[in-house]
């Protein structure tokens, strides 16, 4: 006997099929349960199935999440503080972006912190040493996209949270983009369920704002060539590589109204600093944040 249990929230896709044999006979019970039929009061039903033949099951490949408002961190006084993340191919000049926006930022005399991922706590650079290091074994596509979120996971909840209940500005290198452009297509295991299994990581903690610095693949290649050290990761192919690329500018400009920019990132390095700083001023005025008292003139 084979006992399947479905449960299904309005708007989401069903569930995976959990099944559990229990003897050798050909009799089939299927329980579907949908919590539109639940009342405040508890379970009231569930209709069983009864099929005499066999029927194969196919376990959907797909995760889905659907934040649930009433299980997500408590935040009494809403978000203090800024959660800008830089995103962008290897050699589009992140980290750059990143440190002159720190530095800029910190002159007006906000708390700013600047992380990167994977890492950013101390599990996390463990976890990004196991993925990105060479010698490791081998690390299959899904093994991959989980070390990557049990990263996420611990830089949310250890980091970034914190940071921002304390009215600081977070600056990563890196967050969730980084992962649907690498392991959902980069990888082809689907946007759509690597975004899900990192806001699942995260308890549904997303950015303020996301900046992705658009270079031409070929400039980021010639960056990458002239800087020499490469990682696990970016010792892929020029096809890999050309996947991630448009996989960042679909990702941005599909949410162009929402909270991703698309910023220029062509020209000298003063240049694009300055049109980060263009996008930035908007954020900063329409929220008050924690300074330290020691703006620099």
């Amino acid at each position: 006997m084979v006992i399947c249990t479905h449960v299904f929230k309005p708007g989401t896709p069903a569930p995976r099929t959990h099944a559990r044999t229990g003897d050798d006979t050909q009799d089939l019970h299927v329980f579907y349960l949908d919590t539109r039929s639940i009342p405040r009061g508890g379970i009231t039903k569930t209709a069983p199935v009864q099929l005499r033949d066999p029927v194969p099951l196919k376990v959907m490949d797909t995760l889905s999440y659907t934040p649930d408002a009433q299980n997500l961190p408590a935040d009494p006084t809403g978000r203090r503080g800024l959660f800008i993340v830089v995103e962008g191919g290897d050699g589009a000049g992140k980290t750059t972006q990143l440190s002159l926006l720190n530095e800029a930022l910190s002159t007006r005399g906000y708390r700013v912190i600047t992380t990167r991922e994977p890492g950013g706590t101390e599990i996390g650079e463990k976890l990004r040493a196991l993925v990105l290091e060479a010698g490791q074994g081998t690390i299959d596509d899904r093994t991959e996209a989980l070390i990557f979120a049990a990263s996420r996971a611990a830089h949310a909840s250890q980091l970034i949270r914190p940071a921002l209940a304390e009215g600081a500005i977070v600056l990563s290198d890196r967050y969730i983009d980084s992962s649907a452009a690498y392991q959902g297509v980069g990888r082809d295991l689907g946007i759509e369920t690597i975004v899900d299994l990192s806001r699942w990581a995260t308890a549904d903690l997303v950015p303020d704002a996301t900046l992705l610095l658009s270079v031409p693949l070929s400039a980021e290649q010639e960056r990458m060539d002239q800087r020499g050290t490469v990682d696990r990761i970016e010792a892929e192919g020029a096809a890999f590589k050309a996947r991630i690329h448009g996989a960042f500018e679909q990702i941005a400009r599909e949410d162009a109204n929402g909270s991703h920019r698309i910023i220029d990132g062509v020209g000298t390095i003063e240049q694009v600093h300055a049109r980060v700083l263009e996008v930035i001023e908007p954020l900063l005025a329409a929220r008050e944040l924690v300074r330290t008292g020691k703006e620099d003139s």
